[in-house]
């Protein structure tokens, strides 16, 4: 009997030893990762590649608009340079468009003042001279009317810009470098020469 009961105490505590043992054991799932971890594991450097590239393609397009920008700001400029120098050259087309008529007309004010001054020297051409006059004073209101008016050469500094020297001479009246006569008048147009005086220059 005593062994009997031995075995059976023996046994009992072996199967409580397995059941602790199995309440204790950790479970085999545990550790492991499930499917969809895996998978979302899998999926992370999927989605920041997605995002990596968008916004590699948005800088790109913010440069290309960038650019396009800037290339309509220029040819916008180029336009505005463009209409104010055409409008800058219709505006002196405008200005000095009589100046071709003019400047063939200027032989005429001189042989008109030609004739003026052999008449003065002849009192047999008085009446005639009157007459020349009045024509002529007519004329140089018309021509002044359109911004001609004679340059004042004698006694000024010689410049190239306003005077065509033919020669130089001395004088004791002038320095040197300063215009002593006058052989043919200059013109200007409004603000621009339309033909230098001729004239001699003080050494």
């Amino acid at each position: 009997m005593n062994n009997e009961h031995k075995d059976a105490v023996q046994d009992t505590a072996a199967e409580e030893i397995v059941e602790e043992t199995l309440e204790n054991k950790p479970n085999s799932d545990e550790g492991v990762p499930s499917e969809e971890t895996v998978n979302s594991e899998q999926e992370m450097p999927v989605e920041e590649t997605g995002e990596t590239a968008g916004s590699a393609e948005l800088e790109k397009l913010q440069a290309e608009v960038q650019e396009h920008q800037q290339r309509v700001l220029r040819v916008q400029a180029d336009f505005d340079n463009f209409r104010r120098r055409t409008q800058k050259e219709k505006e002196e087309l405008g200005k000095y468009a009589s100046s071709k008529l003019i400047t063939e007309l200027l032989p005429v004010i001189d042989n008109f003042e030609r004739a003026l001054q052999a008449s003065e020297e002849n009192p047999e051409f008085e009446s005639f001279s009157k007459g020349v006059s009045m024509i002529f004073r007519q004329l140089e209101s018309v021509l002044a009317a359109e911004g001609l008016s004679a340059m004042k050469s004698v006694g000024e500094s010689f410049n190239p810009e306003y005077h065509q020297a033919i020669m130089q001479v001395e004088s004791e009246e002038y320095e040197e470098g300063i215009v002593v006569e006058e052989v043919q008048k200059g013109y200007m147009l409004k603000d621009k020469v339309l033909r230098p005086a001729m004239v001699k220059v003080s050494m």
